[in-house]
């Protein structure tokens, strides 16, 4: 049975597409900035009129290739301003768009494209096309490829610069392509479990929760700053910086580059920034090095942290701040402003993060440093969300069901949600569709999680959940989560499935592991810190530390410190930094027996 929240979200986004709430934004701010990026090192802009010139363009030259309503278009691309021109330009036409990571194979370039009956691609530079043409004779409905930054097109390859210099389609005109039950893109999973599944988004489902996130930001956020780094083919990324980029008219700030997201947040100022726990983690990790090294300073900054932790409770609970904390935050936050500065989020007004769990720590931390970070959590085939607050945070928490958004707990503990972000199925997969999606519209989500006054606590992926060797069903993430926020341990695995007691696999953290090294006169290479005595001494009481939140039966007993670091996309973890646990697994196998020996 529908809500009165979710009936009149169904009413506003009915009929309407993304191509119409483009056109709208279009019209209401045509000179405000739209796109901004780095050419080399000079800051390049484009208006949203401009914007809207070069989607017009770009959609007339797809057209003239024989791009049509329900074709497919792959995009092969970094952040960059082509992405959001080439994504919306395809849903003018009534085609959809679909995102593919870029570090995919070219196996697996095969396996989206093909699985998806790709018509045309659009991929940037040398190093993306190799992979496309590499399996090209094995893609039979790819018709048209276009190359982005290609200074040497091969025969065949058609260049960017050439739909650019098409005469521009009238918008207003084509705006009536795209129908609301259209495909408006296709989220493959990241194959943590099997091939990856092509979760199918509509023009509904978008619209809706873009709808959804106009009724729970609270806050007036048309022509908020962003910077858009994570993968394009993740859905966090897509709602965050595309599509909620074109509903309030963002300026959204393109970054190429992951690894130099706090250079472009200083260089930008952003008001609203989505990271994965990842990223916290590593700019906690940087921030603590940076003050522990001086203890008489550290002393002082957690003084001031724990009066900011204080002030961002009261506001969390609306709650006035006493007066004698008011004054104390006055001269603290002297302090913590400039911590904020230094990673560029002092201007920040909406902090979000989500697709994992983040560690308590990371969390009080840039809570009490007086940036208003909030857990959403959802997943691909709820469009994003799921559930999520901006203000009244509970940590420990990922926020109450959004507006419009219905969320029951299964008798197996299973999280269930039903409403208008739900996708429509996988694609062309009734089979795992039905697995998955009830009669009734509720969405089973694989999570195990407990409704707490409203507010939802995850306890763990259900298929993830160790059973030990006595019965004992423990959550691997939040131990995970627990380990990470020591300074030393960048990356965590818990093992134990079957086993008579919980061990770990360990990472050192690239960044903050040489740094206290360093500190401490220890230098080498991270296989050798791994080695090295007193940083295991230090691992042992950070494991020691993390302890302390879990039950015996749940506590870490033996751990391993590996020699490689893990990075996105690979065995060891997915493009957005979630533990890929089978390849751990396998790849880890004589640590993991060692651990039992």
């Amino acid at each position: 049975m529908s809500t009165p929240a979710s009936e009149d979200l169904d009413r506003r986004a009915a009929g309407r597409t993304i191509p119409m709430i483009f056109c709208d934004t279009v019209a209401s701010r045509p000179d405000a900035v739209a796109l901004r990026w780095k050419d080399g090192d000079v800051w390049r802009t484009s208006t949203w009129q401009d914007h809207a010139d070069r989607v017009a363009r770009v959609a007339a030259g797809m057209r003239s290739l024989g791009i049509g309503r329900g074709d497919r278009v792959v995009l092969m691309l970094r952040n960059r301003p082509e992405f959001h021109v080439a994504d919306t330009a395809a849903l003018f036409l009534g085609a959809t768009p679909v995102s593919i990571y870029n570090s995919s194979s070219p196996e697996q370039v095969q396996y989206l494209a093909g699985h998806c009956h790709a018509k045309f691609a659009i991929v940037e530079g040398a190093a993306f096309l190799d992979r496309v043409l590499a399996v090209r004779s094995g893609l039979p409905d790819l018709e048209t490829v276009v190359v982005v930054d290609g200074s040497d097109v091969p025969e065949g390859i058609l260049s960017w610069e050439s739909l650019e210099q098409t005469e521009p389609l009238d918008l207003s005109v084509e705006v009536g392509n795209a129908a609301s039950d259209d495909l408006a893109t296709v989220i493959y999973t990241s194959g943590t479990t099997g091939p990856p599944k092509g979760v199918a988004l509509d023009h509904r489902n978008v619209v809706w929760t873009l709808e959804c996130f106009h009724d729970a930001i609270e806050i007036d956020v048309t022509g908020f700053r962003a910077v858009s780094y994570l993968p394009m083919a993740h859905i966090a990324e897509r709602m965050v910086s595309h599509y909620l980029g074109i509903a309030f008219g963002y300026e959204v700030t393109t970054c190429p580059d992951p690894r130099e997201v706090v250079p472009y947040l200083v260089q930008t100022r952003p008001e609203m920034f989505f990271a994965v726990p990842r990223i916290w983690e590593k700019a906690y990790a940087s921030i603590r090095a940076s003050i522990d090294a001086d203890p008489a300073k550290a002393k002082a900054f957690d003084q001031a942290l724990e009066i900011g932790w204080q002030v961002a409770e009261h506001r969390a609970r609306n709650e006035p701040i006493p007066q004698d904390l008011a004054s104390a935050f006055e001269k603290a936050d002297m302090a913590l402003a400039g911590v904020r500065a230094s990673i560029g989020l002092d201007q920040v007004r909406e902090a979000i993060t989500g697709a994992a769990p983040i560690p308590y720590e990371i969390l009080h931390f840039f809570r009490g440093i007086g940036i208003p970070l909030s857990e959403v959590y959802g997943l691909s085939e709820t469009s994003g969300p799921m559930t999520w607050t901006p203000f009244r945070v509970r940590v420990g928490t990922v926020g109450p069901p959004l507006p419009g958004v219905e969320v029951r707990i299964a008798d197996d503990g299973e999280v269930c949600c039903r409403g208008g972000n739900v996708f429509r199925g996988y694609l062309d997969d009734p089979a795992k569709t039905a697995a998955v999606l009830d009669e009734d519209g509720w969405f089973h989500s694989g999570d195990i999680g407990v409704l707490d006054d409203g507010y939802l606590r995850i306890v763990d992926r259900k298929k993830e959940l160790i059973i030990t060797a006595g019965g004992k069903n423990i959550s691997p993430a939040n131990l995970e989560a627990a380990l990470k926020a020591g300074n030393l341990i960048g990356q965590a695995c818990a093992i134990g499935d079957m086993r008579p007691y919980v061990s770990a696999l360990l990472v050192l953290d690239p960044d903050s592991a040489p740094a206290w090294a360093a500190q401490h006169g220890i230098q080498g290479t991270l296989a050798q810190l791994a080695e090295h005595p007193k940083i295991r001494e230090e691992v042992q009481r950070e494991v020691d530390e993390a302890n302390e939140h879990f039950a015996q039966v749940e506590k870490i007993k033996r751990f391993t410190i590996l020699h490689d670091e893990w990075l996105p996309d690979s065995e060891e973890l997915t493009p957005t930094m979630k533990l890929k646990r089978r390849g751990v697994h396998a790849k880890y196998a004589t640590e993991i027996a060692g651990l039992y020996e």
